[in-house]
């Protein structure tokens, strides 16, 4: 039975199950309030459920193995604890347990939590009895009246104050479950860029081969093709030769491998490639595939890349998404990304509205290039719709790109109030004004012209001189249009204009050799990218083609509330292999102290030259193995006795001016 106690007031614990203090979810006040009922007792359930004693609990039972549906995630059910009894006190669990019940494996009831019988008279049916002074006094209407209050909360106030505990457990689920998603959306949207660099993307599989794209640092494709080099074809030799003619061909930088079926095995193939170049400026990169055959098919697609087959596009997205994550996964539908927990349960509106304000945030904040950026890109920007982001490109390719923010407002459509909250989120780089590269408004202009005269300097000049920036007061040019608050935005745009938000471009380097689950072995310590952040723990994908765990428990030395505030998505990261579990194909990791474990050939080697050092017949050492308890126990114990038979110990001879002393200051004391 897996019971969910917290719902009600006397619920707080059970008995053998320690409480763990995680956000909770509250259902009735903290403070309980009178009951004042009224002709209609359904009206007041929550002040009767506040203030009766002992509670209740939101029961979850399985049902019959008969009805276990196949496709049941076995998370759900492992919510059960040491006595099969577990208290359910966050949103998580909650998705899980609905996801059960929906799956048919679980039925959820909500029940005394005093575990009566049908036959006794539980607290809360003694609480309306109370309310409307019913009792048994021995009238012959009593056992009547009696039988009414326990029907009436038997089959009316129980079944509503079910309905709406369920639905405000399921509320906070759903509310967590849609926050957990856009957090991991954006920090994937805001991952390092790699940049501006010729990139050949490789989409890795086996029978129907390895589809190759490369494209230029502008994104554009200038080469497709497919090899074979994996079973069953096993032309090895062939895909080296065209690779290597390739990235010759094209001066490519980097190399993007997705982290799909036949991942490890192209990888091998992309380091044999680099080998055999010996080009110090050529990298290679796993990248995660994630959404690429959702965008291969789509219409944009189709229309982005006309003649080319659907296969080939797949290599194309994943080139671009190193290139540039985000101006690539705007183009595909952020619930297909799989970065979220339950998100085939939650609400379509509350998750589209949550996921489509955190790509255009993060889209706002980074800045869209106006003469690069596709309409997709464009739709997110703050102001501009498809309609309108497609009547700019139209404009571009009509008119060549743009050479000011002001030709903005010729493009048909896109009125001053469009203009107004697109203008500074759009970046012209090389046009007429220096300031139209930068995120400083069109409006606040005049504020950087006041600036220049006051340096007596020109804008270029001005623009990332640090030095003279810094030795200027803000206050000096505020007024009553531009706050204190804008001046200072605007002088620190002036250092580092066009400044990117995102870290730094990194990779994670896979270890060789390791390419399945049979090559992991406890104690390994691997390199790995952040895949999905949740609330129980952060998952990596360490190259075996199927992520590890890294339970929040284990994650730091010290205690750790939230898995985002260690790490988020696309982080690179090295953890331990502490846990495997083969015949389910699960591992657990462990990243809290990485560096202690990979020193600790330099600990033991100190610690033998410190007991070698120290190590005297008066004080001798015992190395006893410490990962076994029971053993060690008996073996401390007789090294205990042993040593101390060796010292031979007496009880002290009684002096007799000591124990008179003794008395004497007993005796004054």
């Amino acid at each position: 039975t897996i019971a969910l106690a917290g719902l009600l007031p006397g619920a707080q614990r059970l008995p053998g199950i320690a409480r763990r203090d995680t956000p909770a979810t509250t259902i009735v006040p903290d403070s309980p309030t009178p009951a004042h009922l009224d002709g209609d007792p359904l009206g007041e359930v929550w002040e009767l459920s506040a203030s009766v004693d002992p509670g209740a609990l939101l029961v979850a039972r399985p049902r019959p193995a008969g009805n276990a549906a196949p496709t049941l995630d076995e998370t759900v059910l492992a919510t059960a604890g040491p006595h099969g009894i577990v208290q359910i006190v966050n949103a998580l669990r909650q998705g899980g347990i609905t996801r059960g019940e929906r799956e048919e494996v679980l039925a959820l009831k909500v029940e005394p939590d005093d575990g009566t019988a049908q036959t006794s008279v539980s607290g809360y049916e003694l609480r309306i009895m109370r309310t409307y002074g019913i009792a048994d006094q021995g009238r012959p209407g009593d056992k009547w009246l009696l039988e009414t209050a326990r029907w009436a909360w038997r089959t009316k106030i129980l079944v509503t104050l079910s309905l709406d505990v369920r639905l405000r457990l399921w509320t906070a689920a759903e509310e967590e479950a849609v926050r957990v998603f856009a957090t991991n959306l954006r920090d994937l949207l805001l991952a390092a860029p790699a940049g501006a660099r010729a990139t050949l993307g490789l989409d890795p599989g086996f029978r129907t081969g390895v589809k190759v794209a490369v494209v230029d640092a502008t994104g554009k494709v200038v080469d497709t093709t497919a090899i074979f080099p994996h079973e069953p074809q096993r032309r090895w030799d062939e895909a080296l030769a065209i690779l290597a003619n390739l990235v010759r061909k094209h001066n490519v930088e980097l190399v993007a491998i997705g982290n799909g079926t036949a991942s490890r095995e192209t990888e091998k193939l992309a380091t044999e490639l680099l080998k055999g170049l010996a080009d110090p400026k050529l990298h290679k990169v796993v990248v995660s595939e994630a959404g690429a055959s959702v965008y291969s098919a789509s219409a944009y697609a189709a229309e982005e890349l006309p003649g080319l087959d659907v296969t080939l596009r797949g290599a194309v997205s994943i080139a671009r998404r190193l290139q540039d994550p985000l101006a690539e996964l705007v183009k595909i539908d952020p619930k297909s990304i799989g970065v979220g927990q339950y998100q085939h349960d939650l609400s379509e509106f509350k998750l589209s509205r949550s996921l489509g304000a955190v790509v255009e945030d993060c889209v706002n904040s980074v800045g869209v290039d106006l003469n690069t950026a596709s309409p997709p890109l464009l739709a997110r920007v703050s102001g501009i719709g498809e309609a309108l982001a497609q009547s700019i490109v139209t404009h571009r390719d009509t008119n060549g790109p743009f050479k000011s923010r002001k030709a903005l407002k010729d493009v048909p459509r896109l009125g001053p109030k469009a203009f107004e909250q697109c203008a500074g989120f759009l970046r012209i780089a090389g046009g007429d004004d220096p300031l139209d590269a930068s995120a400083v408004h069109p409006e606040s202009y005049p504020v950087v012209r006041r600036i220049i005269e006051a340096t007596k300097s020109d804008i270029k000049a001005l623009i990332g001189n640090t030095t003279t920036l810094r030795g200027l007061s803000p206050k000096s040019f505020a007024d009553e249009t531009f706050g204190l608050p804008t001046v200072t935005d605007i002088l620190r745009e002036l250092e580092k204009p066009g400044r990117d938000p995102r870290p730094a471009f990194k990779t994670a380097e896979f270890k060789e050799g390791v390419e399945t689950l049979d090559d992991l072995k406890r104690g390994m310590v691997l390199e790995g990218v952040v895949t999905n952040v949740a609330a129980f723990g952060a998952f990596v994908d360490i190259g075996v083609h199927q992520d590890g765990l890294v339970h929040v428990s284990a994650m730091a030395k010290t205690f750790v509330k939230d898995p985002r505030d260690v790490v988020k998505s696309g982080d690179v990261v090295r953890v331990k292999v502490i846990d495997l579990d083969k015949p389910r194909k699960r591992w657990k990791f462990d990243r809290s102290d990485i560096d202690g474990w990979e020193k600790r050939k330099e600990y033991e080697a100190f610690s033998e030259e410190a007991i070698a050092a120290t190590h005297t017949e008066q004080a001798p050492w015992f190395i006893v193995p410490g990962d076994r308890k029971p053993q060690a126990r008996p073996i401390v114990a007789a090294i205990l006795a042993e040593q101390l038979q060796k010292l031979a110990p007496e009880y002290p001879k009684e002096d007799e001016s000591v124990l008179k002393e003794y008395r004497r200051l007993l005796a004054k004391s």
